[in-house]
């Protein structure tokens, strides 16, 4: 099945365009992590590639035009964007559906949450927003090291997804930056159903 107008050549094309050479390195790893996950929970692998691979479609952008999309043709809510590195999610989602022709919900949905999540994000939703912090191709964080061992089995995916969020909370208080208030909410909802050692 396709899930969008363009081939798989020239979505690659036209994301070597839009993207700077590492942004693009980072999108690649994050499509094969995301369909090696998929594989794993027993979800449909190409589209998986997809969404991994479209997630930053956006994110090289200017920061004016982003703020266009979100604000002005989107309308969404301007509390979730308390940092312009949010912007790219829901803008990326929005390009993969109007400038590559992505049609399918759940692809669009897991580009638009990768960034700041949801409270109750589906299987698919959580190995794209997982798969593009832990990807292979571009991030060396010390701390992924225990969250891709987790990512072997199926029950490690919630825990994986906490430790992310741990180290994003972490990194924003040592920058003295604000923490988007949905972050807490989707923190806390985890730890109460992580058993965490």
């Amino acid at each position: 099945m396709n899930y969008t107008k363009l081939s798989m050549e020239e979505i690659s094309a036209k994301l070597e365009k839009e993207l700077t050479p590492k942004r693009y390195q980072h999108s690649l790893g994050t499509a094969e992590w995301s369909k090696k996950l998929a594989q794993l929970h027993g979800l449909n692998e190409d589209k998986a590639y997809i969404a991994g691979l479209l997630h930053d479609c956006a994110k090289c952008y200017p920061e004016e035009k982003l703020r266009h999309i979100v604000n002005d043709i989107l309308h969404l809510d301007p509390s979730e964007f308390i940092s312009s590195k949010t912007l790219h999610a829901p803008a990326s989602a929005y390009i993969a559906e109007k400038e590559y022709g992505v049609e399918d919900k759940e692809i669009l949905s897991s580009i638009r949450w990768h960034t700041i999540g949801k409270k109750d994000m589906t299987t698919f939703e959580k190995i794209i927003f997982i798969s593009d912090k832990v990807e292979t191709r571009t991030r060396d964080k010390d701390f992924l090291g225990e969250a891709r061992e987790l990512l072997k089995t199926k029950a490690g995916l919630n825990k994986a997804i906490l430790i992310s969020y741990k180290e994003t909370i972490k990194s924003l208080i040592v920058r003295d930056l604000k923490i988007c208030t949905s972050t807490i909410d989707i923190y806390n909802k985890l730890l109460d159903n992580v058993n965490v050692n």
